[in-house]
């Protein structure tokens, strides 16, 4: 087997035998992170917060398995996935749009932005321990507004995913040799995107459509391969992979 005939076939079988356990599986980005592993050889088991989805994916996509869990609640996240004996590669990709101004905001609400991705991935963390495999991976998500801030009531949520890419770079220190890496996803077209802009969705992709360099929003699944690659490249440790059609350059 040579040449590309060879590539496609480890393509096919990079994760063969691996169990990958990604949060916020069930749809968008998440969702094509699981199905592109599923076809790379790996058990996927994904998680969401509602049962009857998480089931629904499983089923529909042939993976292994599916848990249902707020992130947010710590017992229900350890009751979730005390039962998997080994995770090779673990997937943070859970987190709802938390928008409103510092000053009008209910603090309650803007702090679920840290709940939902900080202490998340800590609470995770811990209830795997060292289930979690040393030559395995952990994939966070962040976002374009970790560098890119905006005025319309984003702040909050912009200093969240800059600190998932900061916990990254420290725990792939501390957990080392765990891989710790975030994708930086641009504009995607996802189910959260259409649910943060509601009407204002046409609009605003047409404006993405002339001004983004690509002249388009990026596709899940062009997304959910980023994640996939962080998982299988040995080598990519505490870095952030920006997939963004080059959404930063304008």
């Amino acid at each position: 087997m040579t040449g590309n005939m060879q590539d496609a076939h480890t393509a096919h079988t990079a994760l063969s035998g691996k169990t990958v356990l990604i949060f916020g599986g069930t749809s968008g980005i998440g969702l094509d992170a699981a199905i592109q592993a599923r076809r790379a050889g790996a058990d996927v088991i994904v998680v969401g917060r509602s049962a009857d989805t998480a089931r629904r994916v499983a089923t529909e996509h042939r993976l292994a398995g599916w848990r249902a869990a707020d992130v947010t609640d710590a017992q229900a996240l350890q009751q979730a996935i005390r039962d998997i004996p080994r995770v090779d590669h673990l997937v943070l990709l859970a987190g709802t749009f938390v928008s409103g101004t510092v000053r009008e905001a209910e603090v309650s609400h803007l702090r679920v932005a840290f709940e939902e991705r900080i202490w998340a991935a800590v609470h995770i963390i811990r209830a795997l321990g060292d289930r979690l495999s040393a030559d395995g991976s952990i994939t966070f998500i962040s976002g374009s507004l970790a560098d890119r801030p905006n005025a319309y009531g984003t702040a909050v949520l912009a200093a969240a995913s800059a600190a998932m890419e900061a916990l990254a770079r420290g725990l792939a220190l501390e957990l080392a040799p765990v891989r710790v890496n975030t994708l930086s996803p641009g504009p995607i077209d996802t189910p959260i995107l259409r649910k943060a802009l509601g009407d204002a969705r046409d609009p605003v992709v047409a404006h993405l459509e002339k001004t983004l360099p690509l002249h388009r929003p990026g596709t899940p699944s062009e997304a959910g391969a980023g994640v996939v690659f962080l998982m299988v490249n040995g080598f990519m440790n505490g870095a952030t992979l920006n997939v963004d059609g080059g959404a930063r350059l304008v």
